[in-house]
């Protein structure tokens, strides 16, 4: 192979290099950007990580999720192809430019322009092994982005062929960049294909430069070459200048996600840094739609995480913010997402920035937490009152093995309260019940709120509470007071527990003992307590023992929400239409009871249908075996 021309140079490449001089330089600023806004601790990680042999991890994570999009294949195999025949079929036509060049002309290896118009530059004088390798490697991936492109555009018309029953809806900027993309290699394809009779081509190329050389009474390839290689160049640089603002700066933004998140930088309180990346790493793929029950049950298109990201990238804070107030946090989208956005934080974050839309239950009432104040005697005489002691014991003295915390949603839905309360006592523990009168909040719902100051006050006089009781063991009705104790609190030396757990320790250590009834149930995962604590098997464990469980096809991670978040501000009548759907789908098959392990969604679905529902704690305390009643049946 020879060098076609002296200079090596064509007009045609000028707005290629426009392009890649722009790319380029918003890497820069936006490198320095995301790095000027982390904590000091966290760039310090991001040094340590490029010299640690971690560094060969998140090198194959990149590989895997940013050119091979497995995780995509995994959720969906028509897809995951789609997007990686694009994402490394580009990759590779870059990388086997590169080495062609090396082999072929080494002295022009310093134009960045030489590799991506390199079949004009060069052309073929003889054939050769390594020529024909080349060419065939550069035709085949070629082809492979080309059949990415082609699947693209059918999702564009037609998503159920990919088994999807929503799609992203573009703006302009999105579709100015899509049509760019479309448009590269296809031009691409066309540019080589004309020129291939000068310069040589591979199986493809080569074999439809022969096809239109066929039609050569109708047009002159000769006359195309220039126009469709500075059609190729336009097309780079149209999409190159579109980047930043269009859906396709995850390209750009997601592997510097993946090292971040394996430099150990998580998201903090504000959306900057870290979770800047994340919220540019959005692909709008339409993954996390088709999940949203707020999407599907609702028709709250305009609240969907993609919208929420699309918004808050383009400085739309009042539409964010809707998104982020209707939001349910049910991490249904997050558990859709390839590639591991946490649009829940990031919605909190945004919701914690802003003031009229913090919690508006305040708790300025609540004093700091300090053993010597006079709202100390205030919480002992709560614990007085509140302490229940089982029967077993006459030693006042004792400390009580659990703390009990029904939490507010227990005590608007009383039966679970009380068959724990009969629980407890038929298993002969000994325990305290710290919110027996309503006490205050866990601060959970302050804090998915936004209100973060509201919610430290609670924890705060909380921890005081708790600790003063000496219990070993905290056990939580209500999975969002689970979650906020066991994720939030420092409650040194106690355990905390959702009565899930409980349950099933009191049942495996023969404390209690339960008869199976006839039933026909079904259970739901409510989303704290699964999604968002992945406690999954426990209850399930739990209801073997009590009636015949079947499964259905929203369970664990795939679980619905009840629609009833305790920090959305959705209407009433969107909540029940959440839930009345959710309801239809769990119960599509006969059932005697729905079974849930939470107080707000127990509530949510009462209010809808006929189905009984019943807390776990009121199946375990239906069937409890009552071990004086047995011995006096048997007399």
């Amino acid at each position: 192979m020879r060098e076609r021309f002296i200079d090596a140079y064509d007009p045609f490449v000028i707005p290629y290099m426009i392009g890649y001089v722009f790319v380029l330089a918003y890497l820069v600023v936006a490198l320095v950007t995301v790095v000027k806004n982390l904590p000091v601790s966290d760039r310090k990680k991001m040094f340590r990580h490029l010299f640690s042999y971690k560094i060969f991890i998140t090198i194959k994570d990149i590989v895997a999720d940013c050119l091979l999009h497995v995780k995509i294949w995994k959720k969906n195999r028509l897809l995951g192809y789609m997007h990686s025949s694009i994402a490394f079929g580009w990759f590779m036509l870059i990388v086997v430019g590169h080495i062609e060049i090396f082999f072929f002309a080494p002295h022009r290896i310093n134009l960045p322009y030489y590799p991506i118009f390199f079949r004009y530059f060069m052309m073929e004088t003889e054939t050769t092994v390594g020529g024909s390798v080349f060419f065939f490697l550069m035709d085949f991936f070629l082809l492979v982005v080309l059949s990415g492109i082609a699947l693209a555009m059918i999702k564009r018309i037609r998503r159920r062929f990919f088994g999807m029953r929503r799609t992203t809806r573009l703006k302009w900027n999105d579709q100015l960049g899509m049509y760019a993309l479309w448009c590269i290699f296809p031009l691409r394809f066309l540019a080589e294909s004309f020129t291939s009779h000068i310069s040589g081509g591979g199986f493809l190329t080569r074999g439809f430069g022969m096809v239109f050389d066929w039609f050569n009474q109708f047009m002159n390839n000769d006359a195309l070459i220039r126009p469709t290689w500075w059609a190729y160049s336009i097309a780079l640089m149209v999409f190159f200048l579109t980047l930043p603002w269009s859906r396709f700066t995850h390209i750009l933004s997601e592997a510097l996600l993946i090292y971040m998140r394996n430099a150990g930088i998580r998201e903090t309180s504000k959306n900057n840094g870290y979770a800047g990346v994340e919220i540019f790493s959005c692909s709008r793929c339409g993954l996390c739609l088709d999940p949203c029950q707020m999407v599907s049950a609702a028709s709250l298109r305009q609240m969907a995480s993609v919208e929420f990201t699309r918004n808050t990238r383009l400085g739309q804070k009042k539409k964010a913010l809707d998104a982020a107030s209707y939001c349910l946090m049910c991490n249904r989208c997050v558990q859709a997402c390839p590639v591991g956005v946490n649009s829940v934080q990031l919605k909190l974050n945004l919701k914690g920035s802003e003031l009229k839309y913090a919690y508006p239950h305040r708790y300025d009432y609540v004093e700091a937490a300090d053993a010597s104040s006079a709202n100390a005697s205030v919480w002992t005489s709560i614990l007085q009152e509140g302490e229940r002691t089982a029967p077993v014991s006459s030693e006042s003295e004792e400390k009580p093995e659990v703390v009990y915390f029904a939490g507010c949603m227990s005590h608007l839905t009383p039966r679970i309260e009380q068959s724990m309360e009969r629980i407890f006592e038929a298993a002969g523990v000994r325990y305290t019940f710290l919110d027996k009168d309503g006490g205050i909040c866990c601060g959970r719902p302050s804090m998915l709120s936004g209100d973060r100051a509201g919610s430290e006050q609670l924890v705060a006089k909380n921890t005081e509470a708790v600790l003063a009781t000496g219990a070993k063991n905290l056990v939580c009705s209500c999975p969002i007071c689970y979650k906020i104790f066991k994720d939030t609190y420092k409650l040194e030396g106690v355990r905390v527990l959702h009565h899930t757990e409980y349950l099933l320790q009191l049942l495996e250590s023969g404390r209690i003992t339960v008869r199976k009834s006839s039933l026909r149930g079904v259970y739901h995962d409510p989303c704290e307590l699964g999604r968002h604590s992945g406690i999954y098997q426990q209850p399930r464990d739990v209801l073997y023992r009590l009636l015949n469980l079947h499964a259905t096809p929203y369970e664990e991670k795939d679980a619905l929400c009840c629609g009833h978040g305790i920090a959305s501000d959705m209407p009433y009548k969107k909540r029940r239409m959440i839930a009345k759907d959710a309801l239809q789908k769990m119960t599509g098959r006969p059932t005697d009871v729905l079974v849930t392990a939470c107080p707000s969604c127990k509530r949510a679905f009462a209010e809808i249908g006929s189905t009984r529902i019943k807390d776990i704690a009121e199946i375990v305390c239906e069937q409890l075996v009552d071990p004086l009643r047995t011995e006096r049946n048997g007399r």
